[in-house]
């Protein structure tokens, strides 16, 4: 399997060129198109998007969302300890989902000619070298001749880190804010079980603006009532702040990007973040 996402847009002549690139050498290769809606060079949104690769089988990862496309950025694939192969631009966009998928296991830089498209577009490395990186290997090319190693700490830096504790609160940033307003943040679900907060817990959340909100601990979105605010697990294993029926991000005036404190009222179990 060959998974696809891109910032393409979903009418973009592009996204049929891919798959008819994968299909043209590796036409047994199961092509699964995860998102294409992608904002515009927007590496956060791309890099959020591939973490939920973590919720399917192991499968072959393409990310096309490089705006630094024909510069000096390398052309990377990689292996996570899950077993799955990411494949896209050196510019951070692949590591945060290398992070659900067990961690970095061994990289490359994409340099072998027989590997890519004949003739390489200097500002369609999606056709060119991606696409037919992963077909190749989907159909059994060694993925340690696509070129040179690399190591994690030769890596582009994610565009987002990990939240940390300070002082008792959790310093965390907004990654991702959906259709429905709710948003979601750089706090793995993993941690913040470590955290056990109490079910129906007021949690207090601090804005950029110094102000502070209350949500409330649940597991889904009808623990609190119609437009009231709700914090839990989302489906792709990251921390949601949601408010039921109702636009959290316009009500709270918060966006991507924006960084928040959670306040519990008691911190549990020395978890290192």
């Amino acid at each position: 399997m060959i998974t696809l996402i891109t910032d393409f847009g979903v009418q973009s002549q592009s996204v049929g060129i891919l798959e008819a690139t994968i299909a043209s050498l590796c036409p047994e290769a199961r092509v699964v198109h995860l998102m294409h809606g992608i904002g515009s060079y927007d590496l956060a949104a791309a890099a959020r998007t591939l973490e939920c690769v973590a919720t399917i089988p192991p499968a072959i990862h393409v990310c096309v969302c490089d705006p630094g496309v024909g510069s000096s950025r390398r052309a990377i694939a990689c292996t996570a300890s899950r077993s799955d192969i990411l494949i896209g631009p050196d510019n951070g966009v692949l590591l945060p989902a290398l992070g659900f998928l067990g961690g970095f296991e061994r990289g490359y830089e994409i340099t072998n000619s027989s590997y890519m498209r004949a003739t390489v577009s200097p500002i369609f490395h999606g056709r060119d070298i991606f696409a037919p990186t992963a077909a190749n290997i989907a159909c059994g090319a060694p993925l340690e001749e696509c070129g040179p190693s690399i190591t994690f700490e030769e890596l582009v830096r994610a565009p987002y880190e990990e939240a940390y504790l300070e002082n008792g609160d959790l310093r965390c940033e907004i990654i991702q804010v959906n259709k429905f307003g709710s948003v979601h943040l750089n706090v793995r679900a993993d941690v913040w079980g470590a955290l056990s907060p109490d079910h129906g817990e007021a949690i207090d959340v601090r804005l950029p603006s110094g102000e502070s909100r209350t949500a409330r601990v649940g597991r889904t979105f009808s623990d609190v009532r119609p437009g009231e605010v709700v914090i839990l697990p989302d489906d792709y294993g990251r921390l949601e702040i949601a408010a039921n029926r109702a636009d959290l991000s316009d009500a709270w005036g918060i966006s991507r990007g924006a960084t928040l404190s959670l306040r519990l009222p008691v911190i549990r179990g020395g978890v290192l973040l």
